[in-house]
């Protein structure tokens, strides 16, 4: 015979393992000192630089809409 679920209890336990995961991912978002903050945006406008400095002059345009 199968095992006897309190469903209100169920209820509970699934939406305090949600909370749980929000929280965590809340925690690698948010729970970081000001320094590590500015360091990560620092590389990341580094990148995003360097990334700007690799691309083709042009527009971008494809060759056939070109006059």
């Amino acid at each position: 015979m199968g095992e006897i679920v309190n469903l209100r209890r169920a209820r509970k336990d699934q939406a305090r393992r949600l909370r749980e995961a929000e929280a965590s991912a809340n925690r690698l978002a948010f729970g970081r000192a000001k320094s590590e903050r500015d360091l990560a945006a620092a590389t990341a406008e580094l990148e995003q630089k360097r990334h700007d400095a690799h691309r083709l002059a042009g527009g971008g345009e494809a060759p056939e809409e070109r006059d």
